[in-house]
């Protein structure tokens, strides 16, 4: 039986617990435990995670971060090992060359996003405003990468020690913001669509019509050819629908509509399916309470999933609530303006909720790319957006972690203009391949 690594610090650190849980055993896969006593590190591998010296221990001079409650601007220096950004270097002595934990903790706990920052016109963390950003390494998943020079350190130290291999694997999900184009909307709804079509001349009000009158399919409804998709890249799936009320950000149908309804069953029939609170949800915890009730009435199951409309966060508050609500994995973990890795890793992870300074259950599930920043924000054409994907689903596989990508139905329609999207959607299916 392989020993447990003992660190060795001065005090209970919750944050120290949290980060260090998070590189040695979820991603290494060594058991660890933390002592405070010295006389109790017996015979196993030591981390001293303290100013004191410990013979044959393994060193880190701690930065303070993981000592202190509450949150605070802090001094960071990136430096670089091996080609990968790194930051809080170890003064003096240290067998590391920076503070993996403190560093760890920072990124995934989203530190700075509990900071002063100026919210973009949604409300949001804008990438620009990341460490990450403004030091050039969003593209890659540094926590992961730190994870892999820790473990070759640790194992000169202590040859006793072996880690686990991470496996990788893809994960494609759906946001299904509109669901129909012309079902589900009420009377006044579809007679302003009409009197709008006519004026624009579009030749849409015939479509209307024959859709309305079940002799054509909504031109939204591309759910067979995404299962079909699926099916044949024998890939996992995730969708998340709304239930909110509609509003000027918000275009789903009433959650009490029967075409809409059918549709989440037909869903929920195939795939993992959970909830995309709306714009307002974020922030408002009756808000989602009642949305997620909504999703219960509607399935006849608990809510377990969710992502927020507009990836809108707010720290620590909308996690606070999908907790409040029930939900135990969320989805929304990455920027709405930039692709890559927002809180530096490429695999799930507990959230830490930095105000109160505990551990939590939820475990958040960060994302990589979606469709509307590369076709919207980003700007790309279509051989740019392929070469994007490509690359983060290699840094992906690199840290044997999980490739996660956003897509909506309303980018993947039968249409001449849709079909270099339909193309990127089948390329990101058979690429994120194992």
């Amino acid at each position: 039986m392989v020993k447990p690594v003992k660190i060795f610090t001065t005090g209970n650190l919750p944050r120290l617990s949290y980060a260090a849980d998070l590189i040695l055993n979820e991603i290494l896969g060594l058991s660890w435990e933390i002592v405070t006593d010295r006389r109790k590190l017996g015979k196993f591998p030591v981390i001293n995670y303290s100013e004191e010296i410990i013979p044959n221990s393994f060193k880190i001079n701690p930065v303070q971060l993981l000592f202190e409650t509450g949150v605070r601007p802090q001094k960071i220096i990136v430096d670089d090992l091996k080609g990968v950004p790194y930051f809080f270097s170890c003064s003096g002595d240290s067998d590391f060359q920076f503070d993996i934990f403190a560093a760890t903790f920072y990124m995934v706990s989203r530190y700075e996003e509990y900071l002063e920052f100026k919210p973009d016109r949604y409300g949001r963390f804008s990438s620009s405003d990341s460490l990450a950003f403004k030091h050039r390494f969003t593209l890659i998943p540094v926590v992961d990468l730190w994870a892999r020079e820790f473990a070759k350190s640790l194992v000169r130290k202590f040859q006793v020690l072996t880690f686990k291999r991470s496996e990788y694997k893809a994960l494609i999900t759906f946001d299904i913001d509109e669901p129909f184009a012309y079902l589900g909307r009420n009377l006044i709804g579809n007679i302003g669509g009409f009197l709008h079509d006519y004026a624009s001349k579009s030749g849409n009000a015939r479509n209307r019509m024959k859709c309305l009158n079940g002799l054509e399919k909504d031109p939204y409804d591309v759910f067979d050819y995404i299962t079909e998709s699926i099916s044949r890249n024998k890939t996992e799936a995730r969708f998340f629908v709304p239930v909110g009320d509609p509003s000027d950000f918000d275009n789903n149908p009433s959650w009490k509509n029967k075409e809409y309804r059918n549709l989440i069953k037909r869903i929920a029939g195939k795939f993992n399916i959970g909830i995309h609170p709306s714009f307002k949800a974020s922030t408002d915890r009756t808000l989602i309470k009642t949305e997620v009730q909504r999703f219960k009435t509607i399935l006849k199951m608990d809510c377990l999933l969710s992502r927020f409309h507009y990836l809108r966060i707010a720290m620590p508050a909308s996690y606070r609530n999908i907790i409040e609500a029930g939900i135990i994995e969320d989805y929304s973990m990455g920027f709405s303006d930039e692709p890559g890795f927002r809180a530096g890793i490429a695999r799930p992870f507990r959230f830490y909720d930095l105000i109160g300074d505990r551990i939590t259950d939820l475990r958040i599930f960060p994302f990589q790319i979606m469709d509307s920043t590369l076709k919207g924000n980003g700007n790309m054409n279509p051989a740019e957006a392929k070469e994007s994907i490509r690359s983060l689903i290699q840094q992906t596989k690199k840290a044997g972690g999980l490739f996660i990508s956003i897509w909506h139905n309303t980018s993947l329609l039968d249409a001449t203009e849709h079909k270099e999207w339909r193309d990127l959607f089948e390329f990101t299916l058979k690429e994120q391949m194992i």
